[in-house]
């Protein structure tokens, strides 16, 4: 072999290896770990049902993370979410024990249609105080999550609002209980949104859009991409996400209250953050998303599974995750 193809062939090796994107691949190689480690702490963890279980308990916050890609891959961030599902599950509720429609079924396919529209105009709403009012997005969220946890606590009178009707409970309980050829249905819908994330995110000009005004507004701008409207469509999607983690959220227990959602825009941005996906924005990664949002889940799991660390610390171990992936973070960046 010749002195030129030995080097070419080096050169070809050394490319390959710099394409690999670590910051893509860490969240898996953290969420293989966790499982080996959590296989080693209870022998039960690494069963079917209980990994099932996790998945299904994580749909939430998976499903709201999707969203809040978007917003923080645009260089935003949203503050409301978790105070967004409280008061978009209490009007869907409360819609639900009016009693306006006899019929059940049209009942609750009203129902679900009003949740998705009211979870886009609370997301609508956060993007236009943003771009139109020209507030950081901080302050115009954390001015709506006030906003929505008050109207939430109004509507409910500081206590629970309860779905009443027994015959709507049942018809609605499978939309969380339910499974579809032996796979829970929040994982089919993890599956179904983050499918239709990653298309979007990836294939759309859209998506190419959100990660240009993430990586640099004033050239996004210049290239001729309409930013304001770009970060509010953002919005928009992560409403919509809210609205789907709702439609989930209400058959499981039948009732939210004042204290529904407290903290998950913490977990969300967590789960963001430890996919892979930049918190100062330009670039989005929504399977990594999920991964996180796993992740953080699976944590929760091993903590109440052993008796090493109390459960009474998930908050805290979260702050610390959300810590340690921005260090990874940074560091593979300056590796990079």
């Amino acid at each position: 072999m010749s002195v030129n193809e030995e080097t070419g062939e080096r050169g070809i090796r050394r490319r390959s290896w710099r394409d690999v994107d670590l910051r893509a691949v860490a969240p898996f190689a953290a969420l293989a770990l966790l499982l080996i480690v959590g296989a080693m702490v209870n022998p039960n963890f690494i069963g079917i049902t209980n990994l099932a279980n996790v998945a299904t308990r994580s749909a939430f916050i998976a499903i709201i993370a999707v969203g809040a890609t978007f917003v923080i891959s645009s260089g935003d961030l949203d503050l409301s979410v978790g105070s967004m599902v409280a008061f978009v599950a209490s009007l869907m509720i409360l819609f639900m024990n009016s009693g306006v429609i006899a019929d059940p079924a049209l009942m609750l396919t009203a129902a679900m249609a009003l949740a998705v529209a009211i979870g886009i105009a609370c997301g609508l709403a956060n993007g236009l105080i943003t771009t139109v009012g020209k507030i950081e997005p901080f302050i115009a969220t954390l001015g709506t999550m006030g906003i929505y946890r008050g109207l939430t606590t109004w509507l409910s009178q500081g206590g629970a609002i309860t779905l009443k009707s027994p015959e709507l409970q049942s018809m609605y309980r499978p939309a969380y209980f339910g499974n579809i050829f032996g796979l829970p249905f929040p994982i089919v819908v993890i599956l179904v949104v983050t499918a239709i994330a990653a298309f979007i995110l990836y294939r759309t000009r859209y998506g190419r859009h959100v990660v240009a005004v993430g990586s640099n507004r004033d050239v996004a701008r210049y290239s001729g991409i309409h930013v304001d409207r770009v970060r509010t469509i953002a919005f928009a999607i992560q409403g919509l996400c809210v609205a789907i983690a709702v439609l989930l959220y209400v058959p499981r227990l039948g009732s939210t209250s004042a204290t529904t959602g407290i903290l998950w825009e913490l977990q969300a941005i967590t789960a963001v953050v430890v996919g892979g996906t930049a918190l100062k924005g330009g670039a989005g990664r929504v399977w990594g998303t999920i991964c996180g949002a796993f992740i953080l889940e699976l944590v929760g799991n091993i903590m109440l599974l052993s008796n090493f660390i109390s459960e009474y610390l998930i908050g805290a171990i979260q702050g610390a995750i959300i810590i340690i992936a921005m260090l990874v973070q940074r560091s593979l960046v300056r590796k990079s």
